[in-house]
């Protein structure tokens, strides 16, 4: 079976040299297992997925520890929160770097239970799916930004991607599985569903309704691109908003769904501050709403919003395997509905892009620009698009090939 370099490989490089434990977190089926044993191809390896390792975890840590010795891969860690403890103890008993790595697909709870068991003695890493550079197999690992330098470095190492091709990747997802050998797309989300209701929502939430949890997941890749509208959905699906808001923190913290906040400083009166709501992979929100082929993605009512999800995605997966845990990204909309697509802070600048499915961007789409001058310096911007080539829109502006990413 293929395994697809991971550029995150390079920063859990350094995070081996400065830290006794690494944590990588990242939803099901994302690659975080097979990269750290890629990396270490004779270490040991335990998955609290299986019921018989988990009991023995959660009942007598102590002695798993001992029976289990470092250095070693502990898969799902969230199951058995308790061992963060005595891995603490583990840890500060030893002055080698990389005793224990650890992997998490459930967010819910576990990072304040890292950040109370083991702070200042663990490195993490949230983990996507295969980004395009990586199913392209592209050795470039810098976070996007729309600069000239930015441009110039990723010109070397640019490949072309067709049309059809980009849509065959966005309706397929970013799960590696699907690129390593040939799968039903259907059958494989369908039990990636399953699963992640069963073993991470259920077990982990106690959510008892899990069609209307499925229900809502569906009702949320519906309206990608969209602003947050929390009431709506809880109406749709017939559960209260407290539920809603609950089940959404579930999608989030296991890495399912990503809320894009609104940029707003104090300055900003009309600034909306709602967020927006997107899927971390395309796949899982085609699969949902029954997008069936690429072709029929491409041509339907929600292809602007899968591209518009996929550029971003794209976007914070270069921040993340990078070592970003936070990537630096907001959009705009204001109560005159003028909107911006994007924007990175960086270097006290705001740098603002618009995602348009177009291959014949126009210079008035980028007019709402202007509206974040009176906020704060502006940097270089840019359309990401289907053309085929950088072309400068005016000084400051460009239009950029989504190949680009």
């Amino acid at each position: 079976m293929k395994y697809f370099k991971r550029l995150a490989e390079n920063i859990i490089k350094k995070q081996e040299k400065m830290f006794k434990t690494i944590l990588v977190t990242g939803a099901r089926q994302v690659g975080k297992t097979t990269m750290l044993k890629n990396m270490n191809p004779n270490i040991n390896y335990i998955t609290l997925d299986d019921m018989i390792l988990n009991q023995s975890a959660v009942e007598d840590p102590e002695l798993f520890l001992k029976a289990n010795k470092p250095p070693i891969i502990i898969d799902e860690i969230q199951y058995a929160p308790n061992l963060l403890r005595y891995i603490k103890i583990a840890v500060d008993n030893s002055e080698k770097k990389a005793l224990y790595y650890l992997t998490g697909s459930q967010q819910f709870n576990l990072m304040k239970d890292v950040s109370e068991s083991l702070a200042g003695r663990v490195g993490i890493l949230n983990l996507l799916g295969l980004s395009l550079r990586e199913i392209k197999e592209i050795d470039f690992n810098e976070p996007f930004i729309p600069t000239e330098e930015y441009l110039n470095k990723r010109e070397k190492y640019k490949k072309e991607i067709s049309y059809d091709e980009i849509w065959e990747i966005i309706h397929k997802g970013s799960m590696p599985v699907l690129y390593q050998e040939e799968n039903d797309i259907d059958m494989f989300y369908a039990m990636y569903v399953s699963t992640y209701i069963e073993r991470d929502v259920r077990s982990l939430t106690q959510v008892g309704d899990t069609l209307s949890f499925l229900k809502f997941m569906t009702a949320l890749a519906s309206r990608i691109g969209q602003l947050l509208n929390l009431n709506s959905i809880a109406s749709e699906v017939g559960i209260t908003i407290p539920t809603a808001q609950r089940w959404l923190s579930i999608l989030i913290a296991s890495n399912i769904v990503y809320i894009l906040e609104p940029y707003y400083n104090n300055i900003m009166k009309r600034a909306v501050k709602t967020p927006k709501i997107y899927f971390l992979d395309t796949g899982l929100a085609a699969y949902l709403t029954k997008w069936k082929t690429s072709e029929v993605l491409e041509a339907g009512t929600m292809s602007g919003n899968f591209f518009e999800n996929y550029v971003i995605v794209e976007i914070i997966k270069s921040y993340y395997n990078s070592g970003e845990l936070r990537p630096p990204i907001y959009f705009y909309r204001d109560k005159e509905k003028r909107e911006v697509d994007l924007i990175i802070e960086q270097n006290g600048k705001l740098y603002p892009l618009e995602i348009k499915k177009t291959a014949n961007p126009t210079k008035d789409m980028i007019v709402n620009f202007k509206a974040l001058e009176k906020i704060k310096e502006v940097g270089e911007g840019a359309i990401i698009c289907m053309y085929d080539k950088i072309v400068n829109l005016d000084e400051k502006n460009k239009i950029i090939p989504f190949t680009y990413l």
